[in-house]
């Protein structure tokens, strides 16, 4: 173990406070992510040469999409949380689940619910799935960058023990340094990833509809796996068979399946 560590930016996880009212970093952390990936996703669907003869969503169809991604995120969220990491806690105090002001959400169940949301809105709107889909897939690292900034302010999901110069001790992680994962995985599936998906928008990826979708599904479950690594695991699962973490179980079947589209995607004519 070092014998410094670099301490921890005790920030105040409420970010402003009005009365009885309390506006936390973590609800701001959302609702940046879904501002700015409505303002790139109108950028996106406006400029007509980057999809070429591919129909697609229009700019005013953001406007209506923003709002059934973030019921499908946040209720999906919420609900991976309680399913995969949790269950037993919940089926005690059921209530516990509606408490969203308590921290507990799964990009996995997000995920879900956020594909649910845009196939039904790409059907509501007679729009190609495929590229509804290239549309959120450009924008969302967006979000995960500020929700991984967010868990770093909120002391949460910190790393594994570790002898790095950086390593920081966390509030609630005990005496021993840790990986300060969150910003790991902060770069890792927001830097990297977006500026990914973004080169292939810009190469003419949304031609060949599904294939940005496939990239990011894709190198999110290889993004996640790498952090999973440096990332201590949630304590009332721990590790699983063979030192695995939920996370990477649940990450790997997207590495898969996202690859398989990615392939299928590339192979067709634009």
């Amino acid at each position: 173990m070092p014998l410094f560590a670099i301490a921890f930016p005790a920030i105040d996880p409420i970010a402003l406070e009005i009365g009885p009212l309390a506006i936390r970093w973590y609800a701001l952390a959302y609702i940046a992510g879904l501002l700015l990936g409505w303002w790139l996703a109108k950028r996106i669907c406006a400029a007509d040469r980057l999809w070429g003869a591919a129909r697609h969503p229009r700019p005013a169809d953001i406007d209506d999409l923003i709002v059934w991604v973030a019921f499908g995120l946040i209720l999906g969220g919420r609900l991976g949380y309680v399913l995969f990491y949790d269950l037993p806690h919940y089926l005690d105090e059921p209530l516990e689940a509606l408490k969203l002001w308590h921290g507990g959400m799964s990009f996995h169940g997000g995920f879900l619910g956020a594909a649910l949301a845009l196939t039904l809105f790409a059907r509501a709107r007679t729009l190609p799935v495929f590229s509804v889909f290239d549309v959120a897939a450009a924008v969302t690292p967006v979000g995960l960058f500020f929700g991984r900034i967010a868990n770093f302010i909120n002391g949460e999901l910190f790393g594994r023990p570790s002898d790095v110069p950086w390593a920081m001790v966390f509030p609630y992680g005990g005496p021993e340094p840790r990986h300060p994962s969150q910003l790991y995985q902060a770069a890792l599936e927001g830097i990297v990833l977006f500026i990914l998906v973004q080169l292939l928008v810009r190469a003419g990826a949304l031609k060949r509809p599904g294939l940005v979708t496939g990239v990011f599904v894709a190198g999110y479950g290889a993004a996640r796996i790498v952090g999973e690594f440096f990332r201590e695991p949630d304590a009332q699962i721990g590790y699983l068979a063979g030192g695995l973490t939920m996370g990477m179980v649940l990450s790997a079947p997207m590495v898969l399946i996202g690859g398989g589209l990615a392939l299928y995607a590339a192979r067709r004519p634009a």
